[in-house]
């Protein structure tokens, strides 16, 4: 059944009493759906590559950046403005040429879930936004699909599986809706340790590896929380709602609808925010203003831009006195996020001319001037 090649490649866990040939034959026919290519997707791809999977599909619309590279270890650095796919395709080759990959480069929605889940033997989510969490876990219950779930924030991580169709809960049964835009920060915004979705990556791995081969007990129902900063694992016990919007009986075959917004999704523009394209020409123009940069130090050295009056905004509170009240202030931070709480501070405590940088310097360096970097 296996090539000498495949037998000296995956001598040492076929000889695991428990998994053996049979379990390697189940890997070699199973096929695994991993969305995103990026922190999370990356160490699971490589280790379900190298473990033998026949069949790793890959969807991500996304191109290589240098600020993905420490943690997202399917690149390298001559990989930059390569599409992720392609880049993912050509390491997992050359992990296991046993393998067949897949790419598919598109970004995973409500609108194309069902025929991008439907065929697969386990979905891996990696993404990084609600709208794709909730498009996968609506398309893999309909589906009767398991969905492994992984996520980072900064020190922390999440694992476990959402199975309905094995008796646990699905992601609607814990979080019912999408949080409000902006509520929420981004990686980008909140930063996360590089090794953390390599550590929950690995773990979605070995989730998925367990489901296919029947080995040991699925995380379904069950919820992994890691604090990586003080190296804990807890185990939270998940129950499936019985009025769950989406598993409920007679409701998972419902069709897949949009839930959240992606963080380029703009809505109307608000009195409240000016684009990055109308700053610049008001910067141009030489109008009266301030530009007021609520971002951490190491971030200003690593883009600015001039004139700006720097305030962190952890020291806002303390330092509003700096703050001019008789000229506009536009509120800067790398996304929008921070700026926009910013902004509604400010209002608090009476500034009534001040307005939010909307998608922040990141919105700037892509829109405006490519010279400053983009991290």
């Amino acid at each position: 059944m296996f090539s000498r090649d495949e037998l000296q490649r995956y001598a040492r866990q076929m000889a695991m009493p428990e998994f053996g040939a049979a379990g390697q034959e189940k890997l070699r026919a199973a096929r695994v759906l991993l969305i995103g290519a990026g922190g999370l997707g990356s160490p699971a791809a490589l280790y379900l590559a190298a473990a033998g999977v026949g069949t790793l599909g890959i969807v991500d619309a996304d191109e290589v950046e240098l600020s993905n590279l420490h943690r997202q270890l399917l690149h390298a650095t001559d990989d930059i403005g390569r599409t992720k796919v392609e880049s993912a395709a050509a390491a997992l080759r050359g992990v296991n040429p046993h393998v067949r990959v897949e790419p598919m480069r598109e970004r995973f929605t409500a609108a194309n879930a069902p025929d991008l889940a439907r065929g697969w033997d386990a979905v891996l989510d990696g993404s990084d936004n609600f709208p794709t969490r909730y498009a996968s876990n609506d398309a893999c219950v309909a589906l009767g699909i398991p969905n492994v779930y992984g996520s980072v924030w900064r020190f922390e991580g999440q694992v476990s599986v959402f199975a309905p169709h094995l008796g646990g809960p699905c992601y609607r049964c814990l979080n019912p809706r999408a949080p409000e835009p902006g509520t929420v920060p981004s990686c980008a915004e909140a930063g996360v340790l590089g090794v953390m979705p390599g550590l929950v990556g690995t773990l979605q791995a070995l989730e998925a590896i367990k489901l296919i081969t029947g080995i040991g007990e699925p995380l379904v129902g069950r919820l992994v929380h890691i604090d990586g900063a003080a190296m804990k694992f807890r185990e939270f016990a998940l129950r499936r709602d019985p009025d769950c919007a989406r598993c409920a009986d007679g409701r998972r075959h419902l069709p897949v609808e949009a839930e959240g917004e992606f963080c380029e999704a703009v809505a109307v523009m608000t009195d409240d925010e000016i684009s990055v394209t109308d700053l610049a020409g008001l910067r141009g123009e030489g109008n009266n203003h301030v530009l007021l940069d609520v971002r951490e130090p190491w971030e200003l050295a690593t883009a600015r831009l001039d004139p700006c009056l720097h305030i962190p905004m952890g020291e806002l509170a303390s330092r509003t006195a700096e703050i001019p009240r008789d000229v506009p202030v536009y509120v800067m931070c790398h996304g929008g996020v921070r700026s926009g709480r910013v902004v509604e501070f400010l209002r608090s405590q009476g500034f009534g001319n001040v307005t939010n940088v909307r998608g922040g310097i990141s919105a700037w360096s892509a829109e405006v001037d490519g010279s400053v970097p983009a991290y």
